[in-house]
């Protein structure tokens, strides 16, 4: 799918690498710092949901961008650009699962939030852990994306 002229995959990810590491740091303070909870929950569920839904998004579209140019990652003619591709495709498989597990968890924190004890500390904990997750895999992810994006390109 394009967009403009350009595929989707291009543009989608603007929104994935914004809104993923802004969720992630909602997710760290809503953990770490039990004053702000109350006042950060909906902010968080709201970033923790665009977050899911650009990554996903980004899935989709960059299968897309795959299907509709089979000879720019062809392992026999480019072997570079196929490891490139592996990596990052390896790599956004388990953001889709840690940004997907993060909503989740989100989302029970802030349904259940005004519960106490081992509840609450478990989902906070659940939050804190699964937003380093998932910030450490966008990043990893984005960065072999841009390696493959910009592979051979010079400045």
């Amino acid at each position: 799918m394009e967009i403009n002229g350009l595929p989707l995959h291009a543009l989608v990810v603007h929104a994935a690498v914004v809104f993923t590491p802004l969720a992630a740091i909602a997710g760290v303070l809503y953990a770490a710092v039990p004053t702000f909870r109350d006042w950060l929950r909906w902010p968080l569920v709201g970033l923790a949901a665009v977050a899911l839904v650009s990554i996903w998004v980004a899935y989709f579209s960059g299968e897309s961008v795959e299907e509709a140019n089979p000879a720019s990652y062809d392992p026999a003619t480019l072997p570079e650009r196929a490891d490139l591709l592996e990596t990052h495709e390896s790599r956004a498989g388990v953001l889709r699962i840690s940004v997907t597990v993060f909503a989740l968890v989100t989302f029970a924190a802030a349904w259940l939030h005004t519960r106490t004890g081992p509840v609450r500390i478990g989902l906070s904990a659940g939050v804190g852990a699964l937003a380093v997750l998932t910030a450490v895999y966008c990043v990893l992810t984005g960065d072999a994306g841009a390696k493959l994006a910009w592979d051979g390109v010079q400045g």
